[in-house]
């Protein structure tokens, strides 16, 4: 039997060289889950099939991690590395016969036990060949696909369909001491392994899978069938004149509209297609804090992705990164202008459903899509939105829209049984493809409908766009948040969503907020947003080279040692390298004299880089305000710049959704600034150096946040000066002179004038307690106004204040 075995697992080998390409998840299992390949090492796996053990072994040879092939020596015992939890199904029947599992599981327990110095390692190993989740209601077309224990001619199938998309995924090491101090009696040992393995399995199938799909049919029809569509369908009959089949029908034609038609077969094709394209476009997509995501989906998290919008590549790009970490693709949530031939069509196959911008008056598609999203948290999908509700033009986060935030936990008061979370996401590019288009309607360009034309000469205009960036920020638990902000939460669950507690626009509230912030507390640095943030801040936009490189590691170090969070992430490589590849991407000059190299940035794109530089200005806030004071009162104390801070900060925190500051931020800020030798720090006193090189880099920081503290000045003049003025008097008229301010010193900057940065900022100010605005929208001035004018005054140039003074 042995002997049939072994050549059986050596005609499994040879297949899988020929036939099978692995990807292994996570890349370096042994790093993360602390690994010691000379211990002796069990697998636990949910299927006994030579194929998978084939996968695994040649895995566990590229890690260096022993064989599961071959037989583990604990003291004198010879025992078996590979324990799978179920057999395959015979050819000709219809279940398996039990699997051995319980009894290796003894056999290994035993042996550890007549050896207690011996430790020991168990793997949970998870293999897929695809990631087909199967159907409700399986039919013909699933024959040759999904099972979960297939016969042997159904596995050489679905190895030879399907073995280029193999997916082997080790989990966390089951903690064998704690299992032998937890249970004196070797015997329940086994038995307890099992349970935790069947769970561990299921979860990692439906992380990896999703739950099985429902017809299409099935499911418009279990929604037309709930209560709520009901009752909607009833009042567009009534209101409209129709019969209750007409309205029923209407109902049926806006599911159809809106309801995604997922595929796997059309996710793998996708898959293709978007791996040639991203080597096409990019050199490279950098993904980071993909861990966290995974054990939620372990721990059998609903999953909840929410991005900030920057391009329509976002679509394509979280959902590719996210199948391949090892998660199903999520429903994504598409504004209906993308549902254009043929792109609607394959995007609904990949997952999106799609949302029109607006339900105001029409009752009846609100209900069906109320419903719909409830259907697919309820059957425990993974979904994706975009909260600020389209594309950012300015590269700054927009305010967030929660609409179908609030949808979202409505649904959960439906009392949804699993844990949801949600994770925020930072995307960024170091080329955003539709930059010029966005400056164009900043210009005042009307918006341009999405459209088969657009999507050939989007593929025709294809280059190289240099690196992207996908981070995954810190999850909210939204069961737990509501444990603690809205503790009586759960007496509100009810079957009937048309209830609405009184607390639940407020909790929304606070939560799209709670998003934002965690989406800019993982940003990405990188070459292009960083040497914007440099050069944008400078004359002519222009550096010689070796100051250029010199700034940006100070700035990259700055960043490192005063992280504003631990989720931001930057570069590996160093400043010359950085450069090297910046100056690649076709975004700057390079001028030669007889004293060296300058580098400038093109003139054309000198107004799209403050788009670049708008990803991260909220990452420099802090260290750009506190240079700036250096600069201009060579010494100041950390008391005084936490007390300066405090009047400011609260501002910065609105605009850029930012976190509380920690403490100690101002400290390490100025022990970076000491050890880059601009300043003398003694950990209570700051002094700046006065050679020119300190205070050139002193002064160029302190210039990165100068049009933000220039807006404000503006607006807080104008309120000053012309005490109860009109909310729409004071948006007009700072609005003329921020543009007269724009003519006189150069600026270009898009959301220097944008009317809706104005109109938030003004709402800051009152909610910050600077400014009371009456019913009759007239505004007056507090004491905590003046008190930030009087420090705008200290850290804005005389030459500004003059402009704003001459005109106010």
């Amino acid at each position: 039997m042995r002997f049939i075995s072994q050549s059986l697992n050596v005609l499994a080998r040879w297949t899988n060289w020929l036939l099978v390409k692995s990807k292994l998840l996570p890349e370096n299992p042994i790093e993360q889950f602390d690994l010691d390949p000379n211990l002796p090492t069990f697998y636990v796996t949910r299927l006994n099939s030579h194929s998978d053990l084939a996968a695994i072994d040649r895995m566990c040879q590229k890690l260096g991690l022993p064989s599961p092939m071959q037989m583990q020596k604990i003291g004198n015992s010879e025992v078996p590395r590979f324990i799978a939890m179920q057999n395959p199904t015979p050819l000709f029947s219809k279940s398996a016969k039990p699997s051995n599992a319980l009894q290796l599981s003894k056999e290994i327990f035993h042996a550890l036990k007549a050896n207690p110095e011996t430790q020991a390692q168990i793997l949970p190993v998870s293999v897929f060949w695809g990631r087909d989740p199967g159907k409700e209601k399986p039919g013909l077309a699933t024959l040759l696909g999904h099972s979960l224990t297939p016969s042997w001619l159904r596995k050489a199938l679905v190895v030879l369909f399907s073995g280029r998309d193999n997916l082997v995924r080790f989990s966390a090491p089951i903690a064998i001491e704690q299992l032998m101090n937890d249970k004196a009696d070797v015997e329940e040992l086994p038995q307890k392994l099992l349970r935790v393995a069947r769970v561990h399995f299921r979860r990692q199938q439906l992380a990896a899978t999703g739950p099985k799909l429902p017809s299409r049919e099935a499911l418009f029809n279990s929604i037309l069938a709930a209560p709520s569509i009901k009752k909607a369908i009833a009042e567009e009959a009534k209101a409209k004149g129709l019969s209750h089949h007409e309205a029923r029908l209407n109902a049926q034609e806006l599911l159809d509209e809106i309801a995604a038609n997922y595929s796997d077969a059309m996710v793998r094709v996708a898959d293709r297609v978007l791996t040639w394209l991203w080597n096409k476009l990019y050199n490279g997509i950098d993904v980071k804090n993909a861990d966290e995501v995974r054990t939620l989906a372990d721990k059998g998290h609903e999953i909840i992705y929410v991005p900030c919008h920057r391009s329509h590549m976002d679509y394509l790009l979280l959902t590719y990164v996210i199948y391949h970490q090892g998660l199903v693709p999520p429903h994504i949530a598409a504004g209906v202008n993308l549902n254009f031939f043929p792109a609607g069509g394959i995007f609904r196959r990949s997952g999106a459903f799609f949302i029109r911008r607006s339900f105001a008056g029409n009752k009846l598609y609100s209900a069906v899509f109320k419903e719909y999203l409830s259907q697919l948290f309820i059957k425990g999908y993974s979904v994706k939105f975009y909260t600020e509700g389209g594309r950012s033009r300015t590269g700054r986060l927009l305010p967030p829209k929660t609409g179908m935030l609030a949808m979202t936990m409505q649904s959960m008061l439906r009392g949804i049984d699993r844990p949801i979370s949600i994770v925020p996401v930072y995307i960024g590019y170091e080329h955003v493809m539709e930059i010029n288009t966005y400056l164009k309607e900043l210009a005042g360009n009307h918006k341009k409908n999405e459209s088969v034309l657009g999507v050939f000469k989007a593929i025709k205009n294809l280059r190289n766009y240099g690196r992207g960036y996908l981070n995954f920020g810190q999850p909210i638990h939204l069961n737990q948040y509501l444990n603690e902000h809205q503790p009586d939460w759960r007496q509100d669950i009810s079957a009937d969503e048309t209830t609405k507690p009184h607390w639940l626009n407020g909790q929304v509230a606070n939560v799209a907020d709670q998003i934002m912030t965690n989406i800019n507390a993982s940003a990405a640095l990188n070459v292009i947003n960083v040497l914007a943030t440099i050069l944008l801040s400078n004359e002519q936009f222009a550096l010689s080279k070796q100051k250029l490189l010199e700034q940006l590691r100070f700035y990259l170090a700055l960043q490192k040692h005063a992280k504003y969070n631990e989720h931001i992430t930057q570069p590996d490589e160093d400043a010359e390298a950085l450069l090297a590849h910046a100056l690649k991407l076709d975004k700057f000059d390079v001028l030669q004299d007889e004293l060296g190299e300058i580098i400038t940035i093109k003139e054309k794109e000198r107004t799209l880089f403050n788009y670049y530089r708008n990803n991260i200005l909220h990452l420099f806030a802090v260290p750009s305000v506190l240079a700036q004071m250096l600069f201009n009162r060579y010494s100041m104390s950390v008391k005084d710049a936490e007390q300066k801070l405090k009047t400011l900060y609260p501002l910065f925190a609105k605009e850029w959704f930012l976190t509380p500051m920690r403490n100690g931020y101002i400290t390490e800020i100025l022990e970076s600034f000491a050890q880059h030798e601009l300043i003398t720090f003694d950990g209570t006193n700051a002094v700046a150096n006065k050679d020119n090189r300190a205070l050139a880099k002193l002064e160029m920081l302190g210039k990165v946040c100068h049009l933000t503290l220039e807006r404000y000045a503006i607006t807080s003049s104008l309120v000053i000066n012309n005490q109860g003025i009109k909310r729409v008097d004071l948006e007009r008229e700072s609005d003329i002179l921020a543009n007269r301010l724009g003519t006189l010193h150069g600026i270009k900057s898009p959301e220097f004038f944008d009317k809706k940065v104005l109109s938030s900022f003004i709402n800051a100010l009152r909610e910050q307690g600077f400014i009371s605005i009456s019913e009759q929208q007239t505004i007056q001035a507090e004491t905590q106004l003046e008190e930030l004018q009087a420090f705008l005054t200290e850290l804005l140039p005389a030459r500004i204040w003059q402009s704003i003074n001459d005109t106010v």
